[in-house]
């Protein structure tokens, strides 16, 4: 029997995302929603486990799949300490400090738990790939001015090397020589410099750095910042919540919705019309002031990720900037084939599984 179907799990904080791919052909795939009050039950999100753990085998058994043809389980990966780019094969470490949730609780903290709880009983390998801490920043662009604050790189990173590898493949050219500016549009926004295969350098798309996003808040005037934290009227979970989740577009005009705001531009709003050009002129800027990392010597600036479905957006940004370099638009984030084609690259030998530790 050939053993060669890969099994993907994505978990997500309301729903798990599966698909059973043939080598890189997608056989099918399937979204498994989860009961927010159901999740409320569980403190930790590793409590989590057996809940999800039923439903994903349930959803296994639907797939008629036997278990013995899997190659491999890939897992999104979570909140591990900084490591570099690549496909790293699930161990004891990885699983202990996913289960410790030392670096912060995340649903993708699941991801390789659940790919090794699949695989382990099969004698097969779980694997994760491009976690959001993938570190490959260099010494200079860690510092940040203030000597007891660092900046960390923790960004969209499994969507922007899967299609910073796609554009290389259409440029005829190993990524590990090309020079782009990625910008991830979704929910929150990364604009990164690659160089010769690594991200050198990439504002920190959770945490108050960069644009603007519809739902982040990105860099804002310290001043004024730190007057608010001081004054009484709000505590840490409410600036918090300000910088992530209640910032940028939810901030000014109460959705994240892209397409609802369209609508309301078209609708003659000229307010909701600043707001989201203003949001589209901090993305530009940003792709700007990281162009200058790479000296202007740029193969193309990328645009990817939700966002990069609207027209609109994507035309207010490139022509801010497309006097940079050539600007290449991959809408989207097929997140499930990214992991998919992590996997293929160490089972095909073009790659070698890293170990994490």
């Amino acid at each position: 029997m050939d053993k060669n179907m890969i099994l993907v799990i994505n978990p997500g904080s309301t729903s798990t995302k599966m698909a059973l791919f043939e080598r890189d052909v997608l056989v099918d795939k399937t979204s498994i929603k989860h009961d927010a009050n159901d999740l409320l039950k569980y403190n930790k999100i590793i409590d989590q486990l057996p809940y999800r753990m039923k439903a994903i085998n349930e959803t296994i058994k639907s797939y008629g799949l036997d278990l013995n043809r899997l190659r491999a389980v890939v897992g999104r990966g979570g909140l591990l300490k900084p490591i570099e780019s690549g496909t790293y094969l699930v161990n004891e470490a990885i699983i202990h400090d996913l289960s410790m949730a030392k670096r912060g609780e995340h649903a993708s903290n699941l991801g390789a738990i659940i790919a090794y709880q699949i695989a382990k009983p099969l004698g097969i390998n779980a694997y994760i790939v491009d976690p959001v801490v993938v570190d490959e920043m260099s010494d200079i662009a860690r510092i940040s001015g203030m000597k007891e604050i660092e900046r960390i790189s923790t960004f969209h990173a499994l969507n922007h090397k899967a299609v910073a590898r796609k554009v290389a493949k259409m440029l005829d050219k190993p990524y590990e020589s090309c020079k782009f500016v990625l910008a991830h549009l979704g929910g929150g926004i990364s604009v990164a410099a690659h160089l010769n295969g690594k991200v050198i350098d990439v504002n920190n798309a959770l945490d108050g750095d960069g644009p603007m996003s519809p739902e982040r808040s990105g860099t804002v005037p310290l001043g004024p910042l730190y007057n608010m934290c001081f004054s009484g009227e709000y505590s840490l979970k409410d600036i918090k919540q300000k910088n992530y989740g209640a910032g940028g577009l939810v901030s000014y005009l109460g959705t994240n919705d892209a397409e609802v705001i369209q609508k309301r531009i078209q609708a003659g709003d000229a307010y909701a019309k600043l707001i989201y050009d203003a949001m589209c002129y901090q993305i530009s800027k940003e792709i700007g002031a990281i162009s200058t990392v790479l000296k202007g010597d740029i193969d193309a600036i990328i645009l990817t990720g939700g966002l990069a479905h609207d027209t609109y957006t994507c035309e207010q940004i490139k022509s801010s900037v497309e006097f940079i370099a050539r600007v290449v638009v991959i809408p989207g984030e097929d997140e499930l084939s990214a992991l998919n084609e992590g996997a293929l690259r160490v089972l095909n030998g073009t790659e070698q599984p890293k170990i994490y530790g």
